[in-house]
């Protein structure tokens, strides 16, 4: 991989770190009915283990983007994924590393959602 692509790479990595963990940056995040109905509680368990985790590995993140986790929160497994639209959300985004042009969109599931 080419420097240019490390650079680019190591951007969107950070700017789904950023909006993952902090909820900076343009875009949306989407529950599933099947995570909803665990009730609040878990849902705000689910919501901090998806901001905390950090076991990206090659298995669950080959292009190291930070945009797909696999995790156990109170005996279920549970699926985040980041997917990278346009400003007007109709299409995928032209440059996921450039946020001006950008919308993430967090979905967090169950795994048997998937």
């Amino acid at each position: 991989m080419s420097t240019t692509d490390q650079n680019h790479t190591a951007r969107i990595r950070a700017l789904n770190d950023q909006f993952r963990v902090h909820g900076e940056g343009r875009g949306s995040i989407a529950l599933t009915s099947g995570i909803q109905a665990l009730g609040e509680l878990s849902v705000i368990k689910i919501l901090i283990a998806v901001r905390d985790f950090e076991a990206f590995d090659a298995d669950n993140d080959p292009w190291n983007e930070h945009d797909f986790g696999a995790l156990d929160v109170e005996g279920q497994r549970v699926f985040f994924k980041i997917d990278y639209y346009d400003r007007s959300i109709t299409t995928g985004s032209p440059d996921p590393a450039d946020p001006e042009v950008t919308h993430r969109a967090l979905t967090i599931m169950l795994a048997d959602e998937y």
